[in-house]
């Protein structure tokens, strides 16, 4: 069988790529091991936000005498039917994709796929293999959640992401190793349900590539929700020989003893570069990475990397961006780079966090003259109607020409509102013009216009 391209991985970044590549009227074969979608709708994105959709649910019937709904009897969770409908989601997500392959004429082949010299894709099957010949091979295999040596998983008493998303029944206790996005998101979702959950960072503050206003404002949250946080913590061992867990954290005033039914490790990723023929094809790696230049050429002729394994942030919709480049070069398109300055991050927390760009502290080590806007939701009409007043909108722009260099949000459904940044930010926007750029009232999108109003001293509402 010989096809234009071949796609390894069906994630955000393979089935992206090889949709757009049918649309260029190639011949498109993607290799899938396990279930259309990837990670991310079946054990990542999709399924872990239906969990926090219905942890918001809990709060707000919980809440709801605040908003003058009387709800007779008890409100309780019930950890299996949020699963049953959150695999539910990730079903029909995967479902989707299957149909959209499907319309786009792309060849589904189900096995274990491994590059081989000659531009051949090698996938077995049940003890079976077979060889496909492509033009190109895009190499799109993700990752999987980080194992510590001192943190092996068993998936029953320390375990990752995947068994946190289907858990059978509900822990009195948990353990949260890692307040990155994953671990934060988790920690949130099981504090909600009731569970006493502890939440230990390495780092100073919780999310810790965010902004430091944003990641005390977030802890602050968490300890309100009565969380425990432990920043400047590590863990150190996990005895599981008991009943319980026994973990030891050591912090900066000594070593601090924690009793969990669960431990779940939410450390990082390792990409999924193992036995997939690279060293047999002289394919170069650093670091667990595919080494690709800005169209995600490898360094051998007709091979590609996109996604998790290359470097760059390891995110669904940076995948996605990635695949579409790299299959309109190859198509022969003339294309620019991703600009990775400008890609959002978001942590679907309650309050949400969204950010792009530099922070302040990022803007002034760079050499930039600032000026920086801050707008609280506190002084948002919409926020108050919502009852949803924690959090602010961050904006950082360069005093001397105006570029908009960066912005933070923290706050309900600010992760719905940074695309407006990212693309202010990619048509070079001005301040000025997003002041005078009407937006709806009321709206939490009217934080972004007054925090750019207050950068340039011209803010109403505060």
């Amino acid at each position: 069988m010989k096809y234009d391209i071949i796609i390894i991985g069906s994630g955000p970044g393979g089935y992206v790529a090889a949709i757009r590549a049918s649309q260029f009227g190639k011949k498109v074969a993607i290799v899938e091991k396990a279930e259309l979608g990837g990670i991310c709708l079946n054990w990542g994105c999709i399924p872990t936000k239906s969990l926090l959709k219905s942890a918001q649910v809990l709060n707000y019937a919980r809440h709801a005498a605040d908003y003058g709904v009387k709800i007779d009897g008890e409100v309780n969770p019930d950890l299996a039917e949020m699963v049953k409908r959150s695999r539910g989601v990730a079903e029909g997500m995967s479902k989707g994709v299957q149909f959209l392959l499907k319309k786009n004429k792309v060849d589904v082949i189900n096995g274990f796929g491994k590059v081989i010299p000659g531009k051949k894709v090698e996938v077995s099957t049940d003890g079976k293999t077979e060889i496909y010949d492509a033009d190109a091979i895009i190499i799109a295999t993700g990752a999987r959640s980080r194992e510590l040596p001192n943190l092996p998983q068993d998936g029953k008493k320390i375990i990752g992401y995947r068994e946190a998303l289907v858990l059978e029944k509900m822990p009195k206790s948990m353990v949260v190793v890692g307040s990155g996005a994953i671990g934060s998101e988790f920690a949130y979702f099981f504090n909600s349900l009731g569970v006493e959950v502890t939440l230990v960072e390495f780092m100073p503050n919780v999310v810790p590539l965010e902004d430091e206003e944003v990641s005390k404002a977030l802890a602050r949250s968490f300890k309100k929700a009565k969380m425990k946080v432990m920043l400047d913590s590590s863990v150190e061992t996990v005895d599981t020989t008991g009943n319980i867990c026994k973990v030891s954290i050591k912090t900066k005033k000594g070593i601090v003893e924690v009793d969990a039914d669960i431990v779940l490790s939410a450390v990082g990723i390792a990409t999924n570069i193992e036995g997939i023929g690279l060293e047999e094809v002289g394919i170069e790696t650093e670091k667990g990475k595919v080494l690709v230049n800005d169209y995600y050429q490898t360094n051998v002729p007709g091979y590609y990397a996109i996604g998790d394994i290359v470097h760059g942030p390891a995110l669904a919709h940076v995948a996605s961006h990635e695949g579409i480049t790299c299959v309109e070069k190859i198509s022969g398109m003339d294309v620019e780079p991703i600009d990775y300055g400008n890609i959002p991050a978001c942590t679907y927390t309650s309050p949400e966090v969204a950010s792009v760009g530099m922070t302040d502290v990022q803007a002034k080590e760079a050499g930039y003259d600032i000026k920086v806007g801050k707008f609280p939701f506190t002084a948002s009409g919409k926020a108050s109607a919502a009852g949803k007043k924690d959090g602010f909108v961050k904006v950082v722009f360069d005093a001397k020409y105006g570029e908009w260099l960066g912005c933070q949000m923290i706050g309900e459904n600010v992760t719905e509102m940074i695309a407006e940044v990212v693309v202010a930010r990619k048509l070079e926007t001005t301040g000025h013009e997003i002041i005078k750029s009407v937006h709806p009232h009321p709206t939490m999108s009217e934080a972004v216009m007054e925090a750019v109003a207050a950068a340039y001293g011209e803010v109403i509402h505060i």
